[in-house]
């Protein structure tokens, strides 16, 4: 898809980008001031394979503790670069600057303040920008000078006051305002950088990122990108969320280090992101130049292909489930029971609500579509075969040739997942459907396992959708992997909050560890849960303040009486 070649930037003794494997990343949640927690866990993370270890700095305390942290993990051996977490305060970026060997820094917050306004002239704009020349300088100058790399990375609702009313909280904003930092980077000739795009809304994340390659190849940058899905939650829907999220742009060639963010003990996310970088590495050693293909989509717009209906299937009706006719006299969840049964003896889609029955047409090549086409009217569904496919970019060729002929089947997406156990199964499958699922390219999906049972199998499928934005199904969990700012056990309360509201489909909850980032980074949330301090929470309706101070053990249920007030609460 992209021809973006990234430079190399150092990390301490790991090199990022290039031809390098994509590194793996993840940040500790103890209290930063805790040093035997804090190295406890970071040799945890370390010894699963993270390859760098991220740490809170919320304030110069925490900012001067970790050098401690360094010395003690450095005299036990361990050599991993550690990366500070810096947010509203630059003299902590500072002083942890001299420390560690990469400062990470939200341009949304680490200078700018929102104060209500509602619009800047020119003049303001560029005031405004020359403030920011002038904070960002020193942190610049003690990079250089202690040879620390920078990470600028811009999150979808924690952007700047400034950059939210030129551009509104999209990928164009989040780009430009990264844009603004490097530029003033390269005036002081610093250039050790690694950039990242990260939301928890999975298609604003990948178009972020892909903007963010096509803006640097029109300004002859070539960054190192880091990947991550925010507040992706945890269990199974945040590993799907998070490999839909992840995987298409890896497969892309976008990508040269992630985090998988699960609100979970940190080392749990190693394993997920070390079998989402598999793949890519393989890849890269065997052939480091990506391969341009004609795309039918804009990469950069999400707008869903046009089909024609066919019962369940295509025109503007959500992507349908279809599982083998195995499945036929399981007992699902009435949320996830398939659309379609495939009766293997006479090649027909069932439909598990009526008496609709269809033969669907199975395509494996280009050639095979070609054939197909050139008789064909539009008359049944198109089941794209991926079991024999190298690289899921080649079927992009397969929608173009569907566009080229203006037919406008309802195409689904079928693959088969063989031994692979079910966790495995799950990161694959989310990373093959949500390749063309972000793209709005598929009207259903196809999934089989030797492995994994029928009822496993539906639940994956609908928390493919979902976690893509597809289809709703369940209640949503917007939640953080909480840090040394979290002050609560969120862990613990994330599972109080969804065993009270799982049966809420498609309400939208936010389980965020404290204000620094929650009220923002949970942008599109129904409900919010958020630290305020120690044994306080706050309570939103969207981004609006509904309730402040709240005992911890009195939150949740604050919480549910909330959503009763404002009529959302289902029995």
């Amino acid at each position: 898809m992209t021809n973006f070649k990234s430079k190399v930037v150092k990390v301490g003794n790991l090199a990022i980008g290039g031809d390098n494997p994509v590194r793996v990343q993840s940040m500790t949640s103890t209290n930063t001031l805790d040093t035997e927690a804090t190295v406890a866990q970071s040799i945890r993370m370390i010894e699963a394979g993270c390859e760098l270890v991220r740490i809170t700095a919320p304030g110069v305390k925490e900012a001067e503790h970790l050098k401690v942290i360094k010395d003690v993990l450095r005299k036990q051996g361990y050599e991993t670069p550690i990366i500070a977490d810096i947010h509203y305060k630059p003299q902590a970026a500072e002083i942890a600057a001299q420390y560690v060997e990469k400062v990470r820094i939200n341009p949304g917050n680490y200078t700018d303040r929102k104060k209500g306004r509602l619009n800047f002239t020119d003049e303001e704009y560029h005031a405004e920008l020359k403030n920011i020349r002038t904070k960002l300088k020193p942190l610049i100058e003690l990079c250089k000078k202690h040879k620390v790399a920078m990470r600028i990375g811009s999150n979808h609702g924690s952007l700047s006051e400034r950059i939210l009313l030129k551009y509104g909280d999209t990928p164009k904003g989040m780009v430009e305002s990264a844009m603004e930092f490097i530029k003033i980077c390269e005036e002081f000739d610093f250039r050790e950088i690694i950039l990242s795009m990260k939301a928890s809304n999975v298609r604003v994340m990948v178009q972020a990122n892909r903007l963010l390659a096509k803006r640097m190849q029109e300004e002859n940058m070539n960054y190192p990108i880091h990947l991550g899905v925010t507040e992706a939650g945890d269990a199974e829907d945040g590993r799907m969320k998070s490999a839909a999220g992840i995987a298409p742009l890896l497969e892309d060639g976008i990508g040269d280090t992630i985090r998988v963010s699960l609100t979970e003990e940190p080392e749990f996310e190693i394993p997920v992101a070390l079998s989402l970088v598999k793949r890519a590495n393989q890849r890269r050693r065997k052939n480091p130049e990506s391969e341009e293909v004609k795309l039918p989509f804009d990469p950069l717009n999400y707008v869903r292909r046009k089909t024609e209906k066919i019962d369940l299937m295509g025109g503007e009706q959500v992507p349908v489930v279809i599982l083998n006719t195995s499945a036929i006299s399981v007992d699902y969840h009435r949320d996830y029971s398939p659309d379609y049964l495939f009766n293997l003896n006479t090649g027909l889609f069932e439909s598990t609500t009526s008496q609709f029955k269809i033969k669907p047409v199975f395509i494996d090549s280009l050639n095979a579509i070609k054939n197909y086409l050139g008789t064909n009217p539009v008359q049944a569904p198109i089941i794209f075969s991926l079991d024999k496919v190298n690289r899921l970019n080649n079927i992009y060729e397969w929608f173009h040739e569907l566009d080229k002929n203006n037919h406008r089947a309802p195409v689904i997406l079928k693959k088969s997942y063989g031994y692979n156990e079910t966790g495995e199964m799950l990161l694959k499958a989310s990373s093959d459907m949500g390749y063309f699922l972000v793209d709005g390219l598929a009207d259903g999906i196809w999934l089989s396992s030797k492995t994994t049972d029928e009822v496993k199998l539906s639940e994956i499928a609908f928390g493919i959708l979902q976690a893509t934005r597809s289809r709703i199904s369940k209640t949503e969990y917007i939640a953080c992997p909480s840090c040394g700012r979290t002050l609560f056990n969120i862990q613990q309360t994330l599972q109080e909050i969804k065993g009270k509201t799982n049966h809420l489909k498609g309400i939208k909850i936010g389980v965020m560890g404290c204000c620094v980032n929650g009220p923002g980074e949970m942008a599109d949330a129904d409900y919010g849960y958020v630290g305020a301090g120690r044994g306080k929470i706050t309570l939103y309706k969207g981004k609006k303040i509904m309730k402040i101070g709240i005992a911890e053990n009195e939150a949740v249920g604050a919480l549910i009486e909330l959503i009763k007030d404002n009529g959302d609460w289902k029995e």
